[in-house]
C-alpha cells in the first residue's frame, strides 16, 4: 500500500518561502534526543546535538583569558573560581546559541551588594548575564542576579538559597556586522531556573562597569566566566548552536 500523503501542493505560497501552506516536501525537522533535568544531587544529561562545554572532570577546554592554563580548580563534578587567577573562557568559539549553565555561590554568606557571590557569564567573551548571590541581597538593579549588566534589570528574582545550584538557559542571537558596521544588534533571552528574566532584549552593546558602551566589530567569540574574587562554582556547561528553519 502506498503511503498517505503528508502534505499538499494547492494551498497559497508562504510569504519569504517557496513552500506551500502544509508543503509536503518541507524539510523535516532534525531529530534531537532531549536530556534529563539536573537535580540539586545530580547532574542531569544534555540533548543529543549538545557541544559540552564542562562536563566536570576537567578544564582541557578552557584557557585563561590572559592565555595559557585555566587557573581554576575542578573537584566532585564542578569547577570552582580561584580568587585572583583571573577570567577563564574556552577555547571554542561560536555565535547564535542555545546555553545551559548551573552555577553556585557560596554556601558561607560573606560580604553584601556586589560583594557576595560575584561572578559573571560572557557571550561572545563581550556581554555579560551577571552571577551574584541575590538571595535576600539587595544591590543595583541592573546589576542582580540574571541582569544584563549595566543595562537592564531582570523581570523577576527567583534566585535559591546560598549553596543551592542555580540554572541559566540563554538563548544568544549573535550581533552581526557588514565591515564596521553594525546590520543587527545582539538578542539574549534569559531564564533562571526556569523563570524567564529576559525574553529577546536587544543589547545596546558590549557591557561594563559604570559606563555606557556600544558595539565593536567581532566575529564569533568564546564563553567567558568571571573571576570577581568570589567561590563561585559551575557545572554542566554545554551548548547548541542555533540553524534556521529548514536547515539539514
Amino acid at each position: 500500500m502506498a503511503p498517505a500523503s503528508i502534505g499538499y501542493d494547492d494551498t497559497p505560497i508562504i510569504p519569504g518561502t517557496d513552500y506551500h501552506v502544509h508543503d509536503g516536501d518541507r524539510a523535516q525537522p532534525r531529530i534531537v534526543t532531549p536530556g534529563e533535568f539536573s537535580t540539586q544531587a545530580q547532574v542531569g544529561a544534555p540533548p543529543s546535538d549538545a557541544v559540552m562545554l564542562f562536563d566536570g572532570s576537567d578544564l582541557s577546554g578552557w584557557q585563561a583569558k590572559t592565555g595559557g592554563d585555566a587557573g581554576w580548580k575542578v573537584e566532585s563534578g564542578y569547577m570552582e573560581v580561584v580568587p585572583g587567577t583571573g577570567n577563564i573562557q574556552t577555547k571554542a568559539k561560536f555565535g547564535d546559541c542555545q546555553l545551559h549553565l548551573e552555577w553556585a555561590a557560596p554556601s558561607v554568606v560573606k560580604g553584601d551588594s556586589q560583594g557576595r557571590g560575584n561572578s559573571g557569564v560572557f557571550m561572545m567573551g563581550s556581554y555579560e548575564i551577571q552571577v551574584l548571590d541575590c538571595y535576600d541581597n539587595p544591590t543595583y538593579a541592573d546589576g542582580t542576579t540574571g541582569a544584563i549588566y549595566g543595562q537592564y534589570p531582570p523581570l523577576v528574582n527567583p534566585c535559591r538559597k546560598p549553596g543551592e545550584w542555580q540554572v541559566y538557559d540563554i538563548v544568544w542571537e549573535a550581533p552581526q556586522f557588514d565591515g564596521d558596521q553594525l546590520v543587527k544588534p545582539a538578542f539574549v533571552t534569559v531564564m533562571l531556573n526556569g523563570i524567564v528574566l529576559h525574553n529577546r532584549k536587544e543589547l545596546m552593546g558590549s557591557t561594563s562597569h559604570r559606563v555606557l558602551t556600544t558595539y565593536e566589530p567581532h566575529g564569533d567569540g568564546p564563553l567567558e566566566l568571571q573571576d570577581h574574587g568570589d567561590l563561585v562554582r559551575f557545572r554542566n556547561i554545554w551548548y547548541r548552536p542555533l540553524t534556521d528553519y529548514d536547515a539539514g
